[in-house]
């Protein structure tokens, strides 16, 4: 369970908060969700696919075809595949708004185990003068940088799904010797989209939606990783998890694609 809480002086002056050692906080999780500045590094990673949300459909980075279990991360907490989803690179930390149309405001996992008092093994929430931290900035801005995605990314996944591109993706997967029938996602049909009008065509590529289609098509080949992590993780036994910098995991818009304009 999580419990994430707005990050303010009043509540968290004296505290700290620390790095996860690994990605055991995403060991259940089958899909996380994507923005476009992602889509580059994240197609020759693992599939990427559409789901249904509340009036239109959310690009979701596919890391298992088993309900509960994430693939992607080891026995320890390690990631085994060649690029980590933004989300989870920024927990413990979150947006979110309390209400519709309200600015969103940084939040943080209370129930993470990684918020204590503040010491020499942990990050200040804030510095003397009572502003966010330098650690604390730079998870902030990587949040701030993954929403202005998110914001263009919802137009062009939108302007697919006008365009009639968007339609369910109806696959099977070979996982732990059982043939798996992977429900709910959508993707992008490459016939729909080589049938296009000039004018159809030429609106999608106005509105960015052209390399999201693309890349979520070429990322469709990766389906078949999902059969070598398995076999990888039968033959993983605990290791010492990689630690990751400050740099690694809240990186720089030039590094990851994630930009701040």
């Amino acid at each position: 369970m999580t419990n994430f809480v707005p990050v303010s002086q009043a509540q968290h002056a004296a505290k700290g908060w620390r790095r996860p050692a690994g990605f055991a906080h995403a060991a259940a999780e089958a899909v996380a969700p994507l923005v476009g500045a992602e889509f580059g590094k994240a197609a020759t990673a693992m599939p990427i696919a559409f789901v249904a949300q509340a009036g239109g459909y959310q690009p979701v980075a596919l890391m298992s075809p088993i309900t509960g279990r994430n693939l992607f991360i080891g026995p320890a907490g390690q990631w085994l595949g060649g690029y980590v989803p933004a989300s989870l690179r920024a927990y413990p930390f979150r947006l979110a708004r309390a209400n519709e149309g309200e600015q969103a405001i940084l939040c943080i996992d209370e129930d993470s185990g990684l918020v204590a008092d503040a010491d020499g093994a942990t990050q200040s929430f804030f510095d003397a003068g009572g502003k966010p931290s330098p650690a604390t900035k730079t998870a902030l801005d990587f949040l701030v940088a993954i929403e202005r995605s998110r914001i263009s990314t919802d137009l062009a996944v939108a302007a697919l799904a006008d365009a009639g591109l968007i339609q369910p993706w109806l696959i099977k997967v070979n996982a732990d010797g059982t043939t798996r029938p992977l429900n709910g996602l959508f993707r992008v049909e490459e016939l729909a989209l080589n049938a296009l009008s000039d004018e159809a065509f030429l609106k999608l590529r106005k509105s960015s939606a052209l390399p999201l289609a693309y890349m979520q098509l070429l990322s469709t080949g990766q389906i078949a990783l999902f059969e070598q992590l398995i076999r990888l993780q039968d033959q993983l036994a605990p290791r010492q998890q990689r630690q990751f910098s400050l740099d690694e995991i809240f990186a720089t818009a030039e590094s990851e694609t994630i930009r701040f304009d």
